[in-house]
């Protein structure tokens, strides 16, 4: 895990027109996600099931930054990791084949065995387009024990490198 001692990363907000539907304040952690031809549908932009994968990616980077390890998983003989128990977007925007998004992701906050996480996807100016808000996400992760089928309180070493990362208190 990260220790508590390390500094939090530059905060970072893609720069995109003002939108009042937007997720206010800067994020962490930004994670560029390339658009590819498979990922658009018969109207031509992305499909919206892809969001999901591309919210997926950046938030295993995330935790991978956060922690400095591999993110845990069942099938690589875990005991214990977290599980997505819930996920909203909310779509602004199309994307479209050939665009690099940026998946910001940051975690609001930590309760007793769950946390939660929002996602800002924008684009940047491209043929497509101006600068854009592409959709918001937001989830709630659960620690999880694997082999005893049920949510585990979020560790304390997990909830250390999460609030050392994002530079505060996160817990309730």
């Amino acid at each position: 895990m990260t220790d508590a001692q390390t500094p939090a990363p530059a905060r970072s907000r893609a720069a995109v027109p003002d939108d009042p539907r937007d997720i206010p304040g800067d994020f962490a952690h930004a994670h560029a996600v390339e658009v590819r031809f498979a990922d658009t549908d018969a109207m031509g932009h992305v499909n919206n099931s892809n969001y999901l994968t591309y919210a997926e990616i950046a938030r295993v980077a995330y935790y991978e930054r956060v922690t400095g390890a591999p993110l845990p998983v069942r099938i690589h003989g875990s005991e214990e990791g977290m599980i997505l128990a819930e996920i909203r977007i909310t779509y602004r925007s199309p994307a479209f084949y050939g665009e690099t998004l940026f998946v910001e992701t940051r975690v609001d906050r930590i309760g007793r065995t769950s946390f939660r996480m929002v996602h800002r996807l924008t684009a940047p100016e491209s043929r497509h387009g101006p600068a854009r808000l592409i959709a918001v996400a937001d989830s709630v992760l659960v620690a999880y024990d694997y082999q005893a089928e049920r949510p585990i309180t979020v560790p304390d070493a997990l909830a250390n490198a999460l609030e050392a990362f994002e530079g505060r208190r996160l817990r309730d």
